[in-house]
């Protein structure tokens, strides 16, 4: 039995050695004074730190990242929550199909539905490319938010809401003042999630970029086919830290379990 437990702990050491290494190998070569990659670092800098601050094009890149993933975020909230209510509130014909459009997006590989929007949205309606880039991450939020807040309605009784309305208020006064305040956390998870997906994509932003105009995550791309110091490097332990901060507030919100057994 002892000897079972210790192979079962061994090969889960294994695994998460195999997941970790490599997040720590990037962590320690972001210390590397050098120009170049190495690892083990020869001694420990910020140097590489202070460069992302002091390289226009990465904070400029940072700033159309936050400014997309953000106004992203607030247009698939405006479209997600009315969906997900619908469609957690009432049957009618049609659902399961309007439920599967929703979350097509998420089953289309990325490269495919990125080349459709270029396709369409720059080529053809010739739009500009902010405003193709914001609908494009609106595109890809728009599931997360739906499943997320269905998930959160699931749990809500909507006994309350015919209460309140059979009291005397009315169909949007009861959902702004009843439905939305009991599926908060569920909001706020969405939110999170919508704009990590968002933040850290690669495969929309690529296409619907251009020349002077980019995310944070493809002007690292395209830093990487010049340069190997380890700014890169330094930038994606920052990036490893957000996310970090994020998935704990999701878990201090909702739980992880909450996501996992739906």
């Amino acid at each position: 039995m002892r000897e079972k437990h210790f192979g079962l702990g061994l090969f889960s050491l294994l695994v998460f050695i195999f997941l970790l290494g490599p997040l720590l190998i990037i962590s320690a070569t972001s210390f590397e004074p050098g120009t170049v990659l190495k690892f083990p670092p020869e001694s420990l800098s910020l140097r590489w730190y202070r460069n992302i601050f002091e390289v226009d094009m990465f904070m400029s890149s940072f700033w159309t990242s936050m400014i997309v993933s953000l106004a992203g975020n607030i247009l698939a909230l405006l479209l997600g929550v009315p969906a997900a209510y619908a469609l957690s509130r009432f049957s009618f014909r049609g659902k399961g199909l309007l439920n599967a459009l929703f979350l097509s997006p998420v089953l289309i590989p990325g490269i495919v539905l990125g080349f459709t929007l270029l396709r369409y949205l720059i080529v053809v309606y010739h739009l500009p490319v902010m405003a193709g880039l914001l609908i494009g991450h609106t595109v890809i939020m728009l599931p997360f938010v739906i499943r997320v807040i269905a998930s959160s309605l699931s749990n809500f009784d909507f006994a309350v809401e015919e209460a309140a309305m059979s009291l005397g208020a009315g169909r949007l006064q009861t959902f702004f003042q009843v439905v939305l305040p009991n599926i908060r956390s569920g909001i706020i998870a969405a939110v999170l999630i919508a704009f990590l997906e968002s933040f850290n994509n690669v495969d929309i932003s690529v296409f619907m970029t251009g020349p002077g105009f980019s995310t944070l995550p493809i002007q690292m791309l395209t830093y990487v086919e010049n340069y190997f110091d380890p700014t890169i490097a330094a930038i994606s332990v920052l990036l490893m830290i957000l996310t970090g901060v994020l998935m704990f507030l999701l878990e201090r919100l909702m739980g992880l379990s909450y996501f996992t057994k739906r």
